[in-house]
């Protein structure tokens, strides 16, 4: 541990007489020959000015401050034994945190990580820096924890600055750490690494990369480019791409590329120019030191690089700068003029490839067009006359109707032969007169069935008269209608009754309430009486006896009517005072 300025020697030794040390015994320097003098009094004013005298050597004392050779003669008393000075724990730890506090108020300090379990809930980190003969805990507050650009681990030797700080609840002391970085390599590098390490687990970068560089478009209608609209960068990219095609379009997102914030301004452009028809996306800043280009080493810039639909190509620094924007893009550009020349190809040269395309296609037509005509007159020579060929099937086809014809005709004369055998037949048969004959005896039979359904409907019916009557003879109605009147009378008698007793039972009612309220307890409090009822457990007090002084009491009092105890108002009080029994 290094010591700060001023902290090279041991703390001057306690003042005697004032407190002695922490266990009570008295704080004597050891007087050594050749020691100073002690200085007369006001030599420690201004101006005052101090002579050494010489003394005689002290003679030699005790373990508890008394002379061993006795009282000299005429010489001076010896001084007072100092009393001990009891300390509480709060007044000893108050008095080393103000030690300590004071003393190591700044100081850097060397050690390994141990015991570093992540931020906690509220974002602090806890561990313990060590060496081989010691270790102290170690803290960091969130917002320092928040700008570190790296994450520790355990094992990572590390160069801590801070203040020592002692907790006086449990007596343990702490370094605050201020600052922290890591020895033997750079914080900086240190993040740039765990970075590339997290994104290459992830598949972002690195050979298990989960999509592989998309490829650029040979001539983008448009390029989006994301950069500072002030910087040398910009700049560079336009005059190298216009000077190769001045018509190529450009579509600028405008963002800081350095500081604080710039990284989620560049992630914010890369995700609007992602939205619009931009072809192809390129990022890019000018040449600068590690901390310049550190806005294209953060994590929300990689992955909103991986995240665009559109190829991104990373043009940042000059060839020997390499961020982690240049592993997670399309393509790198060692610098954005390169961006530019890769992209825009010239315009001159376009078009003179063009040209010369053009001309080698219209030779190519010219020469596959005479060769056609060619093979076209080969094959014409050898074609014969469509017509020669026309009067020959003609003639064919003649002779096959005429044998077609030959072999039809014989056998159209046997069917017409047998048609009109068929035909003969058919007359000498006359199935009009069997239809008739049928259709004769189908109306008889009908005849028959209709008298026999006439009669069976009109027997029917005969029994259903004959039940009917019956019936009527053995009907209830008469009696329904006797035994109806007789419930009736005997319904109207019945609520006659009902009538009568219930008046009965209202004029008794109200004689019983009548007499209820005028015995109601309402009633005597609504002439100036009240109930009074301790709050602790609801009782009411009958007697002095009940309630004690400082008592709280509710006092119930039957105001506008109150039907129920609920309903009465109540006045809340307090017991000042309990009187014996007196005459009321």
């Amino acid at each position: 541990m290094k010591k700060s300025k001023g902290s090279g020697g041991p703390p001057p030794p306690a003042t005697p007489g004032l407190q002695g040390d922490l266990f009570g015994t008295p704080a004597v320097p050891p007087r050594e020959s050749g020691a100073a003098a002690p200085m007369p009094a006001g030599a420690d004013r201004p101006g005052a000015r101090v002579v050494a005298m010489p003394r005689k050597p002290p003679p030699p004392v005790d373990s508890d401050g008394t002379s061993l050779l006795g009282p000299l003669e005429g010489g001076p008393p010896p001084p007072p034994k100092p009393e001990r000075t009891v300390l509480s724990v709060g007044e000893l730890t108050r008095q080393l945190k103000q030690t300590l506090e004071s003393r190591f108020a700044r100081v850097l300090v060397r050690g390994e990580v141990t015991g570093f379990r992540g931020p906690n809930a509220r974002g602090h980190w806890y561990f313990s820096l060590k060496d081989p003969s010691a270790a102290i805990d170690a803290k960091v507050w969130a917002s320092l924890a928040a700008r570190l650009r790296f994450m520790l681990r355990d094992g990572m030797e590390v160069l801590a600055e801070g203040s020592v700080d002692l907790y006086e609840p449990q007596g343990r002391y702490s370094l605050i750490v201020q600052r922290l970085e890591p020895v033997g390599e750079g914080a900086l590098a240190l993040a740039f690494e765990q970075l590339k390490e997290r994104l290459a687990a992830e598949g972002l970068i690195g050979d298990r990369r989960v999509r592989p560089p998309r490829p650029l478009p040979f001539l983008p209608r448009r390029i989006g480019i994301v950069t500072s609209r002030t910087g040398a960068a910009l700049q560079d990219f336009l005059r190298v791409l216009h000077s190769r095609n001045p018509r190529q379009s450009v579509l600028l997102a405008d963002a800081r590329v350095q500081g604080e914030g710039s990284a989620v301004e560049v992630a914010r452009a890369i995700e609007r120019l992602s939205r619009t028809d931009v072809d192809v996306i390129v990022v890019t800043r000018g040449g600068g030191s590690v901390e310049d280009l550190w806005t294209f080493n953060e994590e929300v810039v990689a992955r909103a690089i991986f995240a665009s639909p559109v190829p991104v190509v990373s043009a940042i620094g000059h060839e020997i700068d390499f961020t982690i924007s240049d592993f997670v893009a399309d393509w790198r550009a060692p610098t954005p003029s390169a961006a530019a020349e890769r992209l825009a190809p010239v315009l001159a040269d376009l078009e003179l490839t063009l040209a010369t395309q053009a001309g080698r296609l219209r030779r190519a037509m010219e020469r596959r067009v005479l060769e056609l005509r060619e093979e076209l007159g080969g094959l014409e020579a050898r074609m014969e006359d469509p017509r020669r060929a026309i009067n020959h099937q003609r003639l064919h086809l003649s002779e096959q109707v005429e044998a077609m014809m030959r072999v039809l005709r014989p056998a159209v004369r046997e069917h017409r032969e047998r048609l009109r055998g068929l035909s003969e037949r058919l007359q000498r048969a006359r199935p009009q007169a069997r239809v008739g004959e049928q259709r004769a005896h189908l109306l008889k039979l009908a005849m028959r069935l209709s008298e026999a359904a006439r009669s069976g409907v009109a027997g029917r019916q005969a029994a259903l008269a004959t039940a009917r009557l019956g019936l009527e003879r053995a009907s209830p109605a008469a009696r329904v209608a006797k035994e109806r009147a007789r419930l009736a009378a005997h319904r109207a008698r019945l609520l006659a009754l009902q009538q009568g007793a219930l008046a009965d039972a209202q004029r008794r009612f109200q004689r019983l309430e009548g007499r209820l309220d005028a015995m109601s307890p309402l009633k005597v409090m609504s002439r100036g009486y009240s109930v009074v009822f301790r709050q602790r457990d609801g009782a009411v007090v009958r007697t002095s006896a009940d309630v004690q002084v400082g008592e709280r009491l509710g006092i119930k009092l039957a105001m506008n009517g109150a039907k129920t105890l609920a309903g009465c108002e109540e006045v809340e009080a307090t017991v000042t005072g309990v009187k014996g029994p007196v005459d009321c």
